[in-house]
């Protein structure tokens, strides 16, 4: 076996281990079918892959696809600028299982705000029975946050005649997609499907920009329908798309489950810059936090993903290994 190898910048690296899980595994196989992920923040490794972890060749596609499409920069955010606000205060009729109204006690409730120096607004709040956020509420509100601010919507199932209501204080729409009935039901209680929430995207999009957000291993953990969004993004020739992790969150009924693997997170990222090439592809700011975190944010620049929000230092440090500058924000990463 050779003693060195070549990142995708073409500098010399040294075999040693790699961190996964938790462990160091020793380097036992040809660095042929090794990855590169970052021993520490400020060291680099070519490493083992563990099967079944996607192969070194898909690696590579991807970062092929992100230098032919994309700039050597990408965007990092720390979101102190946008306010998160709900319309509905801390209730929610869905009391969905990956989050239980538990997201919604950190926002601030819309009727309390006051125009403040931050320059935007993340305008979300519960759902109804039928997964419609009640945008129309508050408008006088709304009205009076407006000057100077621009403002990420989260809508959710609502209607044409509503969004219309509120289109002038609409820069960005936020909207979920869920891959399969299966999951919308077990998560939401809806009983909904792809083809469902398509239509809903579309009629979003000939108002308004939409960001589509796909949420990797929502079904507790499990992938189910993350393959069908990003095939039916693709066809649609979507521009940007958020990914962000189901986090087990204390309280909720998925309380208890653990994240999606890292082989399941690597194989959506390398899927999404695959079949969207020419897109940015964003880590949005909910994927669960510690080694977990860590890890993941250097998988989603080795799969060459376009923005991270609120990235590890492991992610700052591996970007400039690969030769990336780094562009900082500080609002919503559906905004920048």
């Amino acid at each position: 076996m050779t003693d060195t190898a070549r990142n995708p910048r073409g500098r010399a690296q040294t075999p040693a281990s790699l961190f996964l899980y938790g462990r160091t595994l020793p380097l036992t196989i040809p660095l042929s079918k090794a990855i590169l992920l970052p021993q520490a923040p400020d060291s680099f490794r070519m490493a083992e892959a563990m099967c079944p972890f996607p192969s070194e060749a898909l690696w590579q596609e991807a970062w092929r696809i992100r230098q032919a499409h994309h700039p050597d920069e990408i965007l990092f955010t720390r979101p102190t600028a946008t306010v998160p606000v709900s319309l509905t205060g801390a209730s929610c009729a869905l009391n969905c299982a990956h989050c239980g109204g538990h997201y919604l006690q950190h926002m601030r409730f819309i009727e309390d705000l006051t125009p403040s120096s931050e320059t935007s607004y993340l305008i979300s709040g519960g759902c109804d029975a039928l997964g419609r956020v009640p945008i129309t509420t508050h408008l006088e509100a709304i009205r009076r946050l407006r000057p100077g601010h621009r403002m990420n919507w989260h809508v959710g199932l609502s209607s044409e005649t509503d969004l219309r209501a509120v289109l002038p204080y609409v820069d960005v729409i936020s909207f979920d997609i869920v891959g399969d009935r299966e999951t919308a039901h077990e998560v939401y209680g809806l009983d909904l499907n792809l083809e469902d929430y398509l239509r809903t995207f579309e009629a979003l999009r000939r108002l308004a920009p939409v960001v589509p957000h796909l949420t990797i291993g929502l079904r507790g953990g499990r992938l189910s329908g993350e393959w069908a969004v990003l095939e039916a993004l693709q066809a649609l020739g979507v521009e940007h798309l958020i990914l962000i992790i189901l986090i087990p969150t204390p309280g909720t009924r998925y309380a208890g489950c653990a994240p999606p693997s890292l082989e399941d997170v690597s194989s959506v990222f390398l899927a999404a810059r695959r079949l969207l090439p020419q897109a940015r592809l964003s880590l949005g700011c909910m994927r669960p936090m510690g080694a977990y975190r860590q890890e993941v944010d250097a998988l989603a620049i080795r799969a060459g993903l376009n923005a991270l929000v609120n990235p590890t230092r492991r992610a700052e440090a591996l970007a400039q290994e690969y030769g990336l500058r780094i562009l900082w924000r500080d609002e919503c990463c559906a905004l920048i």
